[in-house]
Parts: C-alpha cells; structure tokens; sequence
C-alpha cells in the first residue's frame, strides 16, 4: 500500500472484480493501491474498536450465539463506508494497518492474531454453504465430500458423535469431509469429530475449524514477516509520518471525550470526600486517598488524578483550593504556590500552550509503570495480591465478587476487572465495560444520583 495526502484514492476492485471476490478477503499481501493518510488512521481505528468488542466478549464469557450476534452488530457499527463500492476496500486497507501496528511485539501479535481469526470464525459461519466453499477453494483445500456408501458406513459412529454434543442425528443429505486429523486439532482435542485410520469425518457446519487453522498459520507467519520488514525498514523510512500513528494505535482509548464534564456539570469541594467513597474507580480513590494521607502525590499521581478530578467537574478555582489544602499542610503555602499550582492552571489549559488536556484512559494508565514512591498506575495490574484485596475490601467488595475480580487479573484481564469492581459495588451490568475513569465516575452517578434524588 502506498500512502497518500488527501486526494480520492481508486477502488482495489473494479466491479465486476469485486462481485467474483471471496466475501471474506483472506488478506494474503498488501493490495496495490493509494491510501489517504486520514483514511489509514480511521480504518484502523474503525476495525480495532471490532476486534476489542471481540476480545471484551470473549473476556466476559459471552455464550457461542451471544458472540455470533455481539460480531455482527461491531461489524455493521463500525466497518460501514458511506460508499458501497469502498467496504470491501476498507476491510483490506484495516487489517494491513492493524497487521503493521500489532506486529511489532510477541503480546501484540498474540492479541491480534486471536482476535482476528475469532472474528474470521464468526465471519466465515455468517456465509451461505456456496461462498464458504468459495473460501475453501480459495484455501486450495483438496479434501474430498464423504460418498453416499461411505457415510452408510459410518453413519451409526457418527450419530453416537452427535448425540455426544447433544445434536441431532445426520441425516442422507448431510455433507461431511474426510480430512487428516491433524488438520483439525480444536475439533479432534474436543471428541467433536469421528476418528477413523488417521482421518477425521468433519461436518458442513464444523468446516470452520478447517479454514480457521490455516488462516491463522497463514496470518502467524505473514505477521513475523510484517515484524521484519517494520524493524528493518519501515520504522525508520515513515518515521515523520505513519510511525508515530502506528506506534500509538495499539495504545489507542476509543470512547467518548472526556476533557469537559459530562452529565453531571460540576462537583463542589463539600461533595468531593462523599463522591470518592461512592463513585472514584479504584485508581483514583487510591491516589485520594493517599493525597489525604501523605499531604502530597509525585507528578505522575498529580496528573492521573488532577486531569481525572477536571474531566469530572471540578473548576479550577476548586481545583487550586483542593490541591492547596492539601499540599500546604506538608510543604507550606509559598511552597505550593511556587512550584505547584502552575501545573495546575497548565492543566486547565491556563499557562503555557494553553492546552486543554484530556484525563488519561484505562490503556494509558495501564501503560504507565509507577516507581517508588509513585502511586498513579492502575491497582489491577500495579498491586500486590494481598494489596489489591485489602483495597477492594476496603470499597466494599464481597468476597465471592471478589474471586471473580481476581481472577480476571491473573489472566491479566485489568479493565474486566474493574468492570466486576462496577457491577459489584453498584449491584447492576455494566455491558459496555470500563473503559476509562471518567467513564466509571460518569455511570456511577446515573446508577446514585437518581436514588439520592428520589430519597430527598
């Protein structure tokens, strides 16, 4: 692909190509055509918001055909371009974009290679029985359909199968392939197949274990390939351009902008100390709390939780009284004055560029890697065990919640797990997951405020 400045870019398919085309592109080598720089963000951003709804799903256990409709509903939100003749395009041009961003580490590509064959699985099982052999074909699969008098033969064996998953009996009609067993080991390590002298007996609708082992040998190595060519080359040649793009892609927060308080337009210092116990998520109730106690927080906790208490409400009048407060009880009013409340008002886009910075998301905060002394970062993945279950106890965490929590942070699940924290703490779903402080403080205050208001 070649990147290009704004200018209309031509279709990789002509329309007669694109009505012969696989309806799932199987992305074997970048396509040659122009893309606008514009476009190669957005695509990318479109696609990814895809692949974490995936990935969220899956986190969450979400049942087979909860998943199948969670799929469809990511790719019509977010994989649609306002011209028809361009969507087939922009599922290329995004997984070449994605290919380039998560290559670049073994946790990258790990992450991207298990997303993008789960969304393929979901993919291939949405097409008709002709267009998925269109892809098998595509895939030079030579296997062969099981004959009348052979699927006779074994026709008993193959019921016992079904009736093993709880499905119902093949019937004349049924399609079924023979193919090496160890072309199909999901299927084979499930008992979901029948074995029989080295073959297994692989139904239609089981063909997706097939074609989903050679996509992602396909996709696994083309990945160490992309590794090569961006270490070797591309970094440094786009290094103005597309790297900075690439580099923070993989990092990128793609929820809503919290830079200016949301529904809840303002919080006052009288409600600040209330509103930590109920509505802070853990990162920042920590970082509160600690400023309550130790009078000061190193740059890194004075930015995670001074842009956080911005995004919420807190104007910057009330923002100098709070942080003055505290500070001066341990460095002195002239202290504070001098060499802290600049940060402050730079903050609130006061001096300096006169920026108006935006609270960290959940993906920069996990980023981060505190030192010591520090307390910014994120208490799912910074903590201890012992440190992270006396915190949560401490919010009010039920010990079976609590199980859940912890489990999701062992297998390094950070935002699933403050999502738990949500739902435990505030006894409803949070189906969209946490994806940001602001976020967690903003559906906290739907759930309370209409309670509190009710109660007066």
């Amino acid at each position: 692909m070649e990147i290009v400045r704004p200018h209309s870019h031509r279709n990789l398919f002509s329309s007669n190509d694109a009505a012969s085309a696989p309806t799932i592109p199987l992305y074997r080598s970048a396509p040659p055509l122009e893309v606008r720089l514009e476009d190669f963000e957005s695509f990318a951003i479109d696609r990814l918001r895809v692949l974490k709804g995936i990935s969220d799903g899956l986190s969450r256990g979400k049942k087979p055909d909860e998943m199948e409709k969670l799929v469809n509903e990511l790719w019509k939100a977010n994989m649609r371009h306002q011209h028809a003749s361009e969507v087939l395009n922009k599922d290329i041009i995004s997984h070449f974009v994605l290919r380039l961003v998560y290559c670049r580490t073994e946790d990258l590509r790990k992450w991207f290679l298990s997303m993008e064959c789960a969304l393929f699985r979901y993919r291939f099982r949405f097409l008709t029985t002709e267009a998925q052999r269109a892809i098998m074909d595509e895939f030079d699969i030579t296997c062969k359909a099981v004959n009348g008098m052979e699927f006779e033969s074994i026709k008993e064996k193959l019921g016992q199968v079904a009736r093993s998953m709880g499905q119902p009996l093949p019937t004349g009609d049924a399609i079924f392939y023979k193919v090496p067993f160890e072309d199909v080991p999901e299927l084979v390590a499930g008992r979901r197949v029948l074995l029989s002298q080295g073959y297994a007996y692989v139904a239609m609708n089981q063909v997706v274990s097939l074609v989903a082992t050679l996509f992602r040998s396909q996709l696994s190595k083309t990945l160490i390939l992309t590794n090569r060519k961006w270490t070797s080359s591309i970094r440094d040649q786009e290094k103005h351009r597309l790297t900075p793009i690439v580099e923070a892609l993989s990092s990128s927060y793609l929820g809503p902008d919290f830079s200016q308080p949301r529904e809840y337009a303002e919080i006052s210092l009288k409600d600040i100390d209330q509103l930590a116990k109920t509505s802070f998520p853990l990162c920042m109730r920590h970082q509160f709390d600690k400023l309550k106690e130790d009078h000061h927080l190193k740059h890194g906790g004075r930015m995670q939780l001074g842009l956080f208490l911005k995004g919420v409400g807190l104007n910057l009048e009330d923002a100098l009284a709070f942080w003055r407060a505290e500070f001066s009880k341990k460095v002195g009013l002239e202290k504070f004055e001098k060499e802290y409340s600049y940060t402050i008002r730079h903050n609130y886009g006061k001096e300096g560029k006169r920026t108006d910075y935006t609270p960290y998301s959940c993906s920069k905060i996990i980023s981060s890697t505190p030192g010591a002394g520090d307390h910014h970062g994120c208490p799912y993945r910074h903590f201890s065990e012992e440190n992270l279950r006396a915190a949560l106890s401490r919010m009010g965490v039920n010990s079976r919640a609590m199980e859940d929590v912890m489990n999701k942070v062992r297998n390094r699940h950070y935002q699933l797990a403050c999502t738990l924290t949500f739902e435990a703490l505030h006894g409803v779903p949070c189906d969209a997951g946490i994806n940001h402080p602001n976020q967690y403080f903003s559906d906290s205050q739907k759930i309370l405020r209409p309670k509190k208001d009710t109660s007066t």
